[in-house]
């Protein structure tokens, strides 16, 4: 009973991916594996396990034509800490599941978040040169870079219209708020001693970070170029992200192994949802119905189906399961 029970979920499961047309692919960095998984979503299963060259890559960009996957190779440290600096990253063939290019830095610069903006170019924090650098994912050529004008910028996101940038930078616990075309830092605002993490409403009118010394998420208002709420959360909080419609913030709580939901209209923490140990990092699906969250201490990617805020399925993945990106089907 309990396997057809299992076996009916997982078909409905994959209806539902189906209906949905979300035929892409879950890419998932395995910082213990030194790897990129290739995830097919609709059979909850990775197709592929891509070998990075012995090297340690952290987080994960698709394409917008999602044929190509990004992965900075950061190094085997932490943020701050001793260890190898990365100096490329590595292009992946999302089809073919074969590494097919490479970005070189003539030095150490520990790249790290990749994110692509509305104009097509690929930016990159590079912590050690305290900057985001501007890559051209056409000819895999570096083409410029923005000053943050504070250490250990380690993760960044990207307003909507391509004018603003944000960089979440740990050790100093500042946000750098960062105008793109005239490739300058236009504010530092502080938060706490500590922060990790960063994302943007759809509508560009609030950025939320994770203040590392209190269980509280930080609330910028862009407009204000300040903070202006906290929110408090279950535990110190991590990665996060804002659902399509702009409605819920979900950010991950890795000691309390939850997910937790903010309400935007409140300010509010509203849900939280159970999840595999020590989660990093949370994505959603364009159609806003699925989250996944990366889960290291269980090394699982869990899915959580966001009509009715419960985990619906559990995908194994390989050792050190952090950065999550999204490679559109056709």
């Amino acid at each position: 009973m309990k396997l057809l029970v299992l076996a009916g979920s997982v078909a409905v499961f994959t209806m539902a991916v189906a209906a949905n047309g979300q035929n892409g692919r879950l890419l998932v960095a395995q910082k213990g594996d030194r790897s990129l998984a290739i995830v097919d979503p609709a059979a909850g299963k990775v197709i592929a396990d891509v070998a990075e060259n012995g090297v340690t890559g952290h987080e994960v960009a698709a394409s917008p034509d999602g044929k190509l996957a990004f992965v900075p190779i950061y190094g085997n440290s932490g943020v701050g800490k001793p260890g190898t600096d990365g100096r490329n990253i590595v292009v992946v063939d999302v089809a073919t599941h074969k590494i097919v290019g490479n970005i070189a830095f003539d030095h150490g610069v520990r790249p790290h978040c990749p994110v692509f903006g509305p104009d097509g170019m690929l930016y990159v924090t590079t912590e050690l040169d305290k900057s985001v650098t501007i890559i051209d994912p056409k000819t895999l050529k570096i083409v410029g870079a923005i000053p943050t004008g504070q250490e250990q910028s380690h993760m960044f996101t990207i307003s909507h219209d391509g004018r603003r940038g944000y960089t979440a930078n740990v050790g100093p616990g500042t946000v750098s708020v960062i105008d793109i075309k005239a490739r300058k830092v236009l504010k530092i605002i502080p938060i706490s001693g500590s922060t990790q993490r960063i994302s943007i409403s759809p509508d560009g009118k609030w950025v939320f970070t994770a203040d590392q010394t209190k269980p509280q998420m930080a609330v910028i208002d862009t407009a204000a170029e300040a903070v202006t709420a906290w929110v408090p959360i279950d535990g110190l909080g991590y990665g996060s992200t804002v659902t399509p419609d702009g409605r819920y913030v979900l950010v991950a709580v890795p000691d309390a192994n939850k997910v937790d939901v903010i309400d935007v209209g409140t300010m509010k923490m509203v849900q939280s949802v159970s999840v595999g140990a020590d989660p990093q990092e949370v994505l959603i699906t364009p159609d806003g119905k699925t989250a996944y969250v990366s889960c290291t201490g269980s090394s699982t990617v869990d899915a959580i189906d966001l009509g009715t805020w419960k985990v619906s399925r559990q995908i194994a993945t390989g050792k050190g399961t952090d950065g999550l990106g999204w490679a559109r089907g056709e």
